[in-house]
């Protein structure tokens, strides 16, 4: 391996959109998490496709390791250059290529973030729904399988990419999918490379289901005596087929957050977030229902609202639950953990991981998708006391032991990075290392994103 030739050579050919300088390398070294900081030893800016396909040519002649960066969001270090080598930064890679109402999707470079993708379709009636809080790439969130609060709604990122063109390791080009609607025309690349997070190959454009903004939107709030009451009102809204566009819950020391945060009074219980999507008689509709079994639940009054501020105002407030969590011990970094159980076990792994979290002595808010079975407790520790980082490892060790005990995942939404590793062997079996296997098929110099997702060694 000569990383120092694969860098004179992207110098020579990038110019000045690649660099060395170490404020960037720092940049592109860091993680929204706990991770220390790990640097690469260049950073690429690409324009083009065939400048992405020069890039991975390059490295792999010289066998550097390449590590794909959209927004730098994600939550367990996949961006990190753990062996070092060259990052690749699309975000000059932001255009959006064809919009097509008819069909209701959009082909875009995977520099696109998911904000800047709607406020290009506002003239076409369209939206793309999948919403994780941050303002990622839709190629980072492809990458990692993305979702979020709407997902109970529109799907995940699995369900809503169509197709998506991805240089492999060897630097060919290879186009996945097509825009139909359906095939059974052979393995499904697509699915395959959704949620690969850069360790097959780097995607350079995706094409995209779109969806149609609703009519009329309702979102409204509840609080109840505790978890377990708010888990039942929800699995009783699936069962009676209410649909749901969103449904996140909070805990009781998140709505404490939320409150210091945002100045509005929320009680000190567990609460219920909830928006129905469709024609201004459903929305109303679904409300009322949705209401009648938070009362049969010993839920408080359902407060809703069809006025867009006010909307707006409650999923702020939710979006900004990280940054509110964080506020509330001064100074915190944060282990940001991240299962996902069937449903009948929610509110049991939620009672279980509180009572981890209350003997710790360690502040873990807890906030999820209710409606899918994925939360996340976020466990604040002093960045100057070891001893913290070493006990909020172990609350995230045993929250995602519990989810495999109960049938779950040790991840819903966040992917495995080098974070979560230790578990895919025993969520998956022999599975991962078929896993492994394709890794070494599609890219035996192990150059793309090396240290993640897959068997290591």
């Amino acid at each position: 391996m000569s990383v120092a030739a694969a860098l004179e050579a992207l110098d020579a050919f990038l110019g000045e959109r690649f660099t060395r300088s170490k404020s960037e390398l720092e940049q592109h070294g860091r993680s929204e998490s706990y991770f220390p900081l790990t640097p690469p030893d260049g950073v690429a800016y690409p324009e083009t496709a065939e400048e992405v396909q020069r890039i991975v040519q390059i490295c792999a002649e010289h066998a550097c390791p390449v590590i794909g960066w959209g927004a730098g969001s994600s939550l367990e270090g996949h961006g990190q250059a753990v062996n070092g080598g060259v990052t690749v930064d699309f975000t000059r890679m932001n255009k959006v290529l064809e919009i097509r109402p008819a069909d209701m999707d959009v082909t875009i470079q995977p520099g696109v973030t998911r904000e800047a993708l709607n406020e290009e379709l506002r003239a076409t009636g369209l939206f793309f729904p999948v919403d994780p809080g941050a303002n990622a790439t839709l190629g980072g969130m492809a990458m990692t399988r993305a979702s979020g609060t709407t997902t109970v709604r529109y799907g995940s990122m699995r369900d809503n990419v169509l197709g998506l063109k991805a240089v492999l390791a060897d630097g060919r080009t290879i186009e996945t999918g097509t825009r139909a609607r359906k095939s059974a025309a052979g393995y499904d690349l697509t699915a395959l490379f959704v949620g690969s997070e850069g360790t097959l190959g780097l995607v350079t454009e995706l094409t995209l289901r779109l969806h149609g903004i609703p009519e009329a939107v309702s979102a409204g709030i509840c609080a109840f005596p505790d978890m377990g009451s708010a888990v039942t009102a929800v699995m009783e809204t699936i069962q009676m087929g209410i649909p749901m566009a969103r449904i996140e819950f909070v805990d009781a020391a998140t709505a404490r957050a939320f409150s210091a945060y945002s100045g509005m009074a929320m009680a000190d219980s567990p609460h219920l977030l909830v928006e129905f999507n469709g024609s201004p008689e459903s929305v109303t509709q679904d409300a009322e229902r949705f209401a009648e079994i938070v009362a049969d639940n010993g839920g408080s009054p359902f407060e809703w609202s069809t006025r867009e501020e006010e909307r707006r105002a409650l999923w702020a407030l939710r979006h900004n639950g990280y940054y509110a969590i964080l506020a509330s011990r001064k100074g915190a970094r944060a282990v940001v953990t991240d299962i996902c159980v069937p449903i009948s076990r929610l509110a049991e792994a939620v009672e279980e991981t509180q009572a981890d979290i209350a003997a710790s002595g360690i502040p873990g808010p807890i906030l999820g998708h209710v409606g899918d079975g994925n939360f996340h407790a976020i466990l604040l520790l002093d960045p100057d006391k070891p001893e913290d980082l070493v006990e909020a490892k172990r609350l995230s060790h045993r929250m995602a032991e519990r989810a495999l005990r109960m049938g779950g995942t040790c991840t819903g939404e966040h992917g495995v990075g080098h974070g979560k590793l230790a578990y895919m062997e025993e969520e998956h079996g022999m599975g991962w290392q078929v896993m492994g296997e394709i890794k070494r098929a599609l890219d035996p110099q192990n150059i793309m994103n090396p240290g993640k997702l897959v068997p290591q060694g």
